[in-house]
């Protein structure tokens, strides 16, 4: 008998293109997109699924990709911050809030962090500023001070209510999943203590 795990083959759909990868019962789901898919946005900070760096959106949800086992995610359709902006050369509306309201510094927690608002937006289209403040809370900066962060939500809401110069609005990531009737598909997940 041998003591190597037995490995299994699970289906993700990332960033919209479907994958097929071989891992280890014991393997997280950030280090299969890191380092199988090369999808190096999301960061490692604490390991313990408390700062939210690893942030990505699984099934239309927030998830902290360092906790969760890869098995745990098969067949799920996970949007990382490559996946995000409509092509490489231009970005979603929240990530042109966070460049031009200065709401990253070292950029580590900034892809978690743009993440989490996609959903908190999905959620609440015209957020006061305690109501992002207490949407973000999840997610730890340790350089801006958070008050950058809660600038770029607020303008990101704004950009994405108004919609864009054609009069076409972006749909946030996971809106295909929610219409109106369901405001509330994916609830925001409790900060951590």
């Amino acid at each position: 008998m041998s003591d190597a795990p037995s490995r299994r083959t699970i289906e993700l759909t990332v960033n919209g293109e479907r994958h097929e990868v071989e891992v280890e019962p014991r393997k997280l789901l950030a280090d299969v997109l890191r380092q199988d898919l090369g999808l190096t946005g999301l960061n490692l900070g604490c390991s313990h699924g408390v700062c939210g760096s690893c942030t990505v959106l699984l099934d239309g949800a927030t998830a902290r990709s360092c906790i969760l086992f890869a098995v745990q995610a098969d067949g799920a359709e996970i949007t990382t911050i490559e996946g995000i902006a409509p092509s490489n050369e231009e970005m979603h509306p929240i990530q042109e809030a966070f460049w031009e309201q200065q709401g990253l510094q070292c950029g580590y927690c900034t892809p978690g962090m743009v993440l989490r608002t996609v959903e908190l937006l999905r959620e609440n289209p015209d957020p006061t500023r305690e109501e992002v403040r207490e949407g973000i809370a999840s997610n730890l900066c340790r350089c801006t001070g958070y008050q950058f962060i809660v600038d770029s939500v607020i303008d990101a809401a704004a950009r994405l209510r108004e919609g864009e110069p054609d009069g076409h609005v972006r749909p946030l990531i996971g809106a295909e999943e929610a219409g109106p009737e369901d405001d509330h598909a994916n609830p925001a997940p409790a900060a951590h203590p």
